[in-house]
């Protein structure tokens, strides 16, 4: 009776090349020493005596650092390679976050978390053409799949443990881990050295089109920008709707958005297993975006609280399991091995300029509607983006 899903987790996880799981090991080195975003706002209140506004605008400098970082991380990727773009960003990275805990004044925490946020999200572009490079056709959605499962399960460990360390731990912490995920690349994986192109390849890169000339992609992206403005509301609104509205702990309002990392790391690679090579990726994605807005108005169902609490959670996740595994295998069919890195950029663009401007979105929404009308909204954006999408059938199988 076990022989079955013993067998389909096996299956799961085959035929993933030792490059791609070295680079998911990087990946949760890095994110199980992710400790100082998440309790910055908490560290500038307590410890600065920013005020809450000022601590608001610590975490936008970030944010627009990020934005600048994924579109230079993205060139850099194109122009000097996937490799030594992964190792730089990973090693600065770490010094700044050191750097970071030394700093003061309000400039000089901003300029700082700026920097940071150029550096640290210049990998993004570069780890997702290493992730393209490293795996085959046949199980590209898995690799990504992959390398998801060990932020899910490195960011389940940073912020545990960044609680019970004192703040001055926090970036030294957050920094060495950057540092140590840089040598494990740098070690098991050898440098990927481009090898001197011919005539006819150079005149392939000349002729390679920029990613700000593919409409169908643009279009794509802003789709997907309006999908994940509305599922980080998650991260950013819910947890406050949670003890607000609900009348959570804070514990039991942490224990379900756990939940989230929790069901993704055990069900994901399965699901994309299942799915992957069998119907359309788009309507994977059009479907998951749908998910995600029903996961919202789900909410206001005149049920026990947690229950709906719950089952909201299960549903957008399933949504993010559906959708965000098979975004990748959008954007890799539309690039080539000499622009892989713009388009990874944009798309990592998309979710960073929606991470700014989620807290802002929802924030303001809550303030003059509340929270009845923001999950409505959410779920419309939701419903504009899975119609959105489901036009692309004929861009991509």
């Amino acid at each position: 009776m076990l022989n079955y899903p013993i067998s389909l987790y096996k299956n799961a996880y085959a035929g993933l090349s030792k490059p791609v799981w070295w680079l998911a090991v990087v990946m949760l080195v890095n994110r199980a020493g992710t400790m100082v975003i998440p309790f910055l706002t908490l560290y500038l209140r307590e410890e600065k005596n920013f005020s809450i506004t000022y601590a608001g605008w610590e975490v936008a400098f970030f944010g627009i650092g990020a934005i600048l970082g994924n579109f230079v991380g993205g060139r850099l990727t194109d122009k000097h390679g996937f490799y030594n773009v992964q190792f730089w960003c990973l090693f600065l990275n770490g010094i700044l976050f050191i750097v970071l805990g030394q700093m003061q004044t309000f400039w000089q925490i901003g300029i700082c978390m700026f920097v940071i946020g150029s550096v640290g999200e210049g990998f993004r572009p570069a780890n997702a053409a290493a992730i393209a490079y490293y795996s085959l056709p046949e199980n590209r959605t898995r690799s990504y799949s992959l390398n998801r499962l060990a932020i899910n399960l490195g960011f389940s460990i940073g912020p545990a443990i960044g609680g019970l360390l004192a703040y001055k731990y926090l970036f030294w912490v957050d920094g060495v881990t950057c540092i140590l995920a840089a040598i494990v690349l740098r070690i098991a994986l050898p440098e990927v050295r481009s090898t001197p192109s011919t005539a006819e390849e150079i005149k392939q890169k000349d002729n390679t089109s920029s990613v700000w000339k593919d409409g169908v992609y643009l279009r794509f992206m802003f789709f997907v920008f309006l999908s994940a403005l509305c599922f980080l509301q998650v991260f950013s609104m819910l947890p406050p709707f949670y003890t607000e509205q609900f009348h959570f702990s804070k514990s039991l309002a942490g224990i379900i958005l756990a939940l989230n990392g929790l069901i993704i790391s055990i069900f994901e690679m399965v699901l994309v297993y299942k799915l992957e090579g069998r119907g359309s990726s788009i309507k994977y994605i059009s479907l998951g975006a749908f998910f995600i807005g029903l996961s919202y108005v789900i909410l206001d169902l005149p049920l026990a609280v947690l229950p709906v609490a719950l089952f909201s959670m299960l549903v957008i996740t399933i949504g993010e399991m559906l959708m965000f595994p098979f975004v990748n295998t959008f954007w890799i069919s539309r690039s080539n091995q000499h622009n892989r890195g713009q388009y990874a950029s944009v798309y990592s663009m998309s979710f960073a300029t929606a991470h700014v401007l989620a807290p802002t979105f929802g924030s303001q929404v809550i303030h003059y509607a509340g929270y009845k009308t923001l999950w409505f909204v959410v779920f419309i954006l939701c419903g504009v983006a899975a119609l959105g999408f489901s036009t692309f059938k004929k861009h991509h199988s």
